[in-house]
């Protein structure tokens, strides 16, 4: 491929650069056992969860003529927030994020997260000078990242083939899709490698792949983390 001025990456945040599926699964476990629904394990978990989270909370039994969805949504962020500080980037996030910025990449998070405590967890972790822009949600129901991609790709002076967008679930998939963005899906995340590979989307196990696949595109040579 010729030499493009732009090289862009939209991030996901959380299972993508955050490796938080194990305390969204200790989240969700606290509110099915209160519900006396059955819990979930890890692999249940993944073969699950959904965008919007509604549809997935539908999913696990939740009855929302009982109880309003705001409700569990609610109980689960107070839990999910309490266990944060037990998570962590996923290995090798920290210097893919590094090797992207020092080839020119210019790089952005579009995540479900809550703008605010977004941008907290993306400065503890020391990594919010990697980013042009980190963009989260108004409120806490992760209905979905459409709209956001939409805002962000309008203020770009870019083409969809100029953006890959990186992330963890399928509903990353369907907006990269949406736009024309390239796309390539992480299997460390919060859905299934079956789940995501069913799609048609370029799923990879891990960073030192997914920067093959993104210089490869922009003509590059291969490089390893």
């Amino acid at each position: 491929m010729s030499n493009r001025s732009n090289r862009i990456i939209f991030w996901d945040w959380n299972g993508t650069l955050l490796d938080d599926v194990q305390v969204c699964v200790k989240s969700i476990n606290h509110l099915l056992k209160k519900r006396n629904l059955p819990i979930l394990d890890l692999t249940g978990y993944r073969e699950v969860f959904t965008f919007p989270v509604r549809h997935y909370y539908e999913e696990l039994g939740f009855d929302f003529t009982a109880e309003t969805f705001e409700k569990p949504a609610r109980e689960f962020m107070d839990i999910y927030i309490k266990n944060l500080e037990k998570t962590d980037l996923h290995i090798k996030a920290y210097e893919t994020l590094q090797y992207f910025q020092s080839n020119g990449y210019k790089q952005y998070i579009i995540s479900a997260m809550e703008h605010n405590m977004l941008t907290d967890l993306v400065q503890k972790f020391g990594i919010v000078g990697f980013f042009e822009k980190v963009i989260g949600i108004t409120d806490i129901y992760a209905n979905g990242k459409l709209h956001m991609a939409e805002m962000l790709y309008n203020s770009l002076n870019a083409k969809p083939e100029e953006i890959f967008f990186v992330g963890d679930t399928l509903h990353d998939y369907e907006v990269a899709s949406h736009f024309g963005f390239q796309a390539v899906l992480l299997s460390h995340g919060h859905q299934s490698t079956g789940r995501l590979k069913s799609s048609g989307a370029l799923v990879k196990n891990g960073f030192s792949e997914l920067i093959s696949v993104i210089d490869d595109h922009f003509g590059k040579n291969k490089k390893a983390v």
